[in-house]
């Protein structure tokens, strides 16, 4: 079977040449075809030879979701919903800020997580996406920006859309290779986040992948008492478990934890929950 070229990491896909017999400067000349030049043509790519070229459309294909609806807003944003090859339908938005492009990514249909205030979780999880498949939502917006104006791209990457990313990890670590590669989209590791409702092993495992993405944590609730209500991961994890496994991270990182907190009316909006929230996470270096 044929296999979707999006879906490698420049390692890999060198590994992979090297082993049908090609040079391993392919690896660089494909990606440089693919993510500079924007072509999706083996043909097109005239330093490779024809020998080479019929054995990639052997092996490999491109595939990138097609836009099934847009949303323009009248601050710039646009929200798209793109349908995979299967037929499954994923959202992702743009952003425009004074620093940048910045693209929210989904990394499943649907999420198995059940957080109360999201909106992903009414669709229970169906399947992972594939690194090519998230690699494909930023490729297509970036391709917007630069239609709009040539010299715009895509400057920074959430990985925050529809499913939970670290229930998805090998996956969405592929996919953050790619679109931090120097040949690739060049977004700077510090300008790509990942977000996590908190699934703590992960947390540990991400402090030593040795790449400085930043990390944010779904907190929402300073109490095991109040998160259990809003948030069913925290029945497996709980808070104590979460900071230990955050600190970790800081300490292993030396970077700074995001806390993401939505203020949800009299749940978890009160004085007492701003203090409680002091002194869960009062003397770490983070953001909230």
């Amino acid at each position: 079977m044929k296999t979707n070229i999006l879906n490698y990491t420049h390692e890999q896909l060198s590994k992979i040449l090297v082993g049908l017999g090609e040079k391993k400067f392919r690896a660089t000349q494909l990606y440089s075809w693919i993510y500079e030049k924007n072509t999706l043509n083996f043909q097109e790519m005239t330093d490779i030879s024809k020998k080479s070229i019929a054995l990639l459309e052997e092996k490999f294909v491109f595939e990138l979701p097609r836009i099934h609806s847009r949303q323009d807003s009248n601050d710039g944003t646009i929200k798209i919903l793109f349908e995979l090859t299967d037929g499954a339908l994923v959202e992702t938005v743009l952003m425009r800020y004074r620093y940048g492009n910045s693209v929210c990514v989904t990394s499943q249909v649907g999420c198995n997580m059940g957080c109360k205030f999201c909106a992903s979780g009414l669709l229970k999880k169906k399947r992972d996406l594939t690194s090519g498949e998230m690699l494909g939502q930023v490729y297509v917006v970036d391709q917007i920006l630069k239609q709009e104006d040539k010299g715009a791209r895509v400057s920074h990457v959430v990985v925050m859309g529809i499913g939970e990313p670290f229930d998805n990890y090998d996956n969405v670590m592929n996919f953050i290779r790619i679109i931090n590669h120097p040949k690739a989209l060049a977004i700077g590791a510090r300008h790509i986040t990942v977000s996590t409702c908190g699934i703590v092993p992960r947390i540990r495992q991400f402090a030593h992948e040795g790449i400085q993405i930043k990390l944010a944590i779904s907190l929402h609730a300073a109490t095991d008492e109040k998160r259990n209500l809003i948030m069913p991961i925290n029945a497996r994890y709980p808070i104590k478990e979460l900071i230990e496994a955050a600190r970790y991270y800081e300490q292993v990182t030396n970077k700074r934890v995001t806390f993401e907190y939505i203020l949800i009316d009299d749940v978890n909006d009160g004085i007492e929950d701003a203090r409680a929230l002091i002194d869960l996470v009062g003397d770490m270096l983070a953001y909230i």
